[in-house]
């Protein structure tokens, strides 16, 4: 058998996702930069759920990412919010359409198969992808984008969640979100 190397493997692996929300019926207008767009907002939490913040996440230009941000709420797929406390500031949030669209089509029906059929393999793959995803990001010095309960700056006060950057309460749920702030807990050494 060929030798793979990882660059390969990865590489092939994102030309089937590609391919698969290419051939989906329910995404044939919208452009892999919008969707990309909203799966970012349906996981992020509200420090960043912003154009910057997509704009960060997906590594792309301004203009770029504010043009597929007006394409999807002339689609009616994300709604803007000013900010109560920055009037300059919007947030972007995903309308309800948008989250049956992406409960629909997320994950992929191969990805969830072969997950399957890896059986018990399938949790250490995730650990080492993560493993790797966490190395590069450190090396390279990239913004992590880490769910908020694995952020230095995530705490708990008196059995509250709390995030100790903007000293502000967090849901419950919050901790599973993905925020643009965050920092892992080993660079708080």
């Amino acid at each position: 058998m060929h030798d793979m190397s990882l660059f390969d493997l990865l590489d092939r692996l994102s030309s089937l996702t590609r391919m698969w929300f290419r051939q989906h019926p329910l995404l044939s207008e919208l452009q892999p930069v919008q969707l990309s767009a909203l799966m970012y907002l349906a996981r992020c939490n509200r420090y960043s759920n912003t154009p910057l913040g997509v704009t960060e996440y997906l590594g792309l230009t301004k203009g770029t990412v504010s043009q597929s941000l007006k394409l999807l709420e002339a689609k009616g797929l994300i709604a803007r919010t000013q900010d109560v406390r920055d009037k300059r500031s919007v947030h972007l949030q995903l309308t309800e359409t948008a989250n049956m669209l992406l409960t629909e089509l997320l994950p992929p029906q191969f990805l969830v198969n072969g997950e399957v059929g890896l059986g018990s393999r399938a949790d250490s793959l995730k650990m080492l992808l993560l493993d790797l995803l966490r190395e590069i990001q450190r090396t390279n010095n990239v913004p992590s984008f880490g769910l908020c309960r694995s952020c230095r700056f995530h705490q708990h006060v008196n059995g509250i969640p709390l995030c100790n950057l903007t000293k502000e309460p967090l849901g419950i749920d919050e901790g599973l979100l993905i925020c643009r702030e965050h920092q892992s807990k080993e660079n708080d050494v």
